[in-house]
């Protein structure tokens, strides 16, 4: 049976993928670009979608939270294996609100807290020793308290303008779907494989 809206054809898709996938099934490589337009993919965990788009967090001082401060545009591709799909997404990103990235960083387990503190993500590391050491600091200083979220720790929403989805067929005639934002609505056409 053919789904009409992408976010309810994703959603049963990923519901799917978490029965079958051995691991992440809500991971999805991420794909910015660079102030000077170069690509830079990299994998990161989808932590909600709704009709407004996707959601994934990050160190804002990382180089994906500085490519998409240069460059407020990305892609997402999810591919599981076990099904032989794929979802690929295109469009302009905006940050989540304050009280979303609260909501998602206070559900994190305490240690991923501390983490988020102490990991200056995308820098270059001395040793393994020097986060380990930055860990500890952390540990120390939030004790058995409250972790608040860092002011540079927060969330990216993809709002998408172009979805496909990709589905394995015999002989490599795959079915390609894709949904395209106009207005409020979406237009649909099937691509060749």
């Amino acid at each position: 049976m053919e789904i009409a809206d992408p976010f309810a054809r994703f959603e049963a898709w990923m519901a799917e993928a978490a029965k079958t996938e051995p691991n992440d099934p809500n991971a999805v490589c991420l794909a910015t670009s660079t102030p000077d337009g170069r690509p830079s993919a990299r994998m990161v965990l989808l932590k909600g979608v709704d009709s407004r788009g996707f959601v994934f967090y990050t160190n804002l001082e990382s180089r994906k939270g500085g490519e998409l401060a240069a460059n407020p545009h990305a892609a997402l591709c999810f591919h599981w294996k076990t099904l032989t799909r794929s979802v690929r997404v295109e469009g302009p990103v905006e940050p989540v609100s304050a009280a979303e990235a609260d909501a998602y960083y206070e559900s994190r387990h305490r240690s991923s807290r501390i983490g988020a503190w102490a990991s200056r993500q995308s820098r270059p590391l001395e040793g393994r020793w020097a986060l380990e050491k930055r860990v500890a600091e952390f540990t120390l200083k939030f004790g058995i308290g409250a972790i608040p979220r860092p002011e540079f720790w927060s969330g990216f929403r993809v709002l998408p303008q172009r979805m496909e989805f990709w589905q394995d067929m015999p002989f490599r005639l795959h079915e390609r779907n894709v949904f395209l934002r106009e207005g409020e609505g979406w237009r649909t056409e099937t691509l060749y494989p």
